[in-house]
């Protein structure tokens, strides 16, 4: 099967034949027809993630047609389309992930390539409405914007919603996500024309976070925040518990910006607010988030389609942070 591999740190990614994967009992072989970038692939390419190895195929987001089972328990899986959820043994707490938690794409060979083994009871049903390439964009992104929102955030029909850094998959996830839900949804963003596009989605307004007064500027307009979603950190993370609402939640995953600055934390609990930290989620996180996906017939932001040979190129189209959703790899 052609693939695209990740040889070294710093070089580019190679397209090439390798062998198609073998299964075990409880294992699944599935077709794959897209495939999605995260910026976890970007940070595994540049040698910046714990645990890499080499050579190694990425890709934790994927969608396609099951070939093969490795039990006849999932027999019935076979000729089904499908989507995969990156996560496998996140464990019996549904706070917290295992120390048996995995990521697929690494230290498993991911969804870069024509064939991915994976876990069959990772498999759900690709949603009806979306094309292999909406589908794929998924996963990781979904899930982990979902349990940002919903699980840790508690965000509830009403509430105002601030996602910073709008233009990227998890943000526009979270304006989606956050909108079908029933919210009132603003966002940040250094580039006005990933703002236009975020109203164009339904935010109510956006601020670029490049103006010196942009947390002002959003409590002037909103009077403070319920939720705010923040996947960025480094120094501007210091003006949002100024702009939250009385116990207000921020909830946090990522940190491309750096990290937290120094806070008052005389604000934090005097206006009873919460600083919650969040990654990936629970298997019963994504079943949730897919229903949600489902019933609103939510359609992913697909900013370009590459072609699996091409993967490189994607990979780097994430270095200056220039997408609007997710890039994806058609295979």
């Amino acid at each position: 099967m052609k693939a695209i591999i990740l040889e070294a740190a710093d070089t580019p990614l190679a397209y090439k034949e390798v062998d198609k994967p073998t299964i075990g009992p409880g294992e699944a072989l599935v077709q794959v027809k897209a495939a999605a970038l995260n910026r976890r692939d970007y940070w595994i390419t540049i040698g910046k993630y714990a645990g890499i190895k080499y050579p190694t195929i990425l890709g934790s987001d994927g969608a396609g047609i099951v070939t093969e089972v490795g039990s006849d328990a999932d027999k019935h899986l076979i000729g089904q389309e499908v989507i995969i959820n990156p996560g496998s043994g996140w464990g019996d707490n549904p706070d917290f992930q295992s120390d048996d938690f995995k990521i697929l794409g690494l230290p498993a060979d991911g969804t870069f390539a024509e064939y991915v083994k994976v876990q069959a009871q990772n498999l759900h049903p690709k949603p009806k409405h979306l094309t292999w390439e909406q589908a794929a964009a998924i996963p990781l992104g979904g899930l982990t914007t979902y349990r940002a929102l919903f699980t840790k955030g508690k965000a509830k029909k009403g509430d105002k919603v601030l996602v910073t850094g709008v233009g990227g998959g998890t943000g526009t996830f979270a304006l989606q996500f956050a909108l079908a839900a029933g919210c009132q949804v603003f966002v940040t963003s250094g580039s006005g024309d990933k703002i236009d596009k975020a109203r164009h989605l339904g935010a109510s307004a956006g601020v670029n976070y490049k103006a010196q007064d942009w947390a002002e500027q959003l409590e002037q307009l909103t009077g403070g925040f319920d939720v705010i979603i923040d996947s960025a950190l480094g120094d501007g993370f210091a003006k949002l518990p100024d702009i939250c609402s009385l116990g207000g939640r921020i909830v946090i995953f990522g940190g491309t910006a750096g990290n937290i600055p120094s806070l008052n934390g005389r604000k934090i609990f005097w206006r009873q607010l919460q600083i919650i930290g969040t990654m990936m989620g629970s298997p019963d996180d994504f079943k949730a988030m897919l229903n949600l996906v489902n019933e609103h017939k939510i359609v992913p932001v697909v900013d370009e389609v590459f072609p699996l040979k091409d993967g490189d190129a994607a990979v780097k189209k994430m270095e200056n942070s220039s997408q609007f959703g997710k890039i994806v790899l058609k295979v």
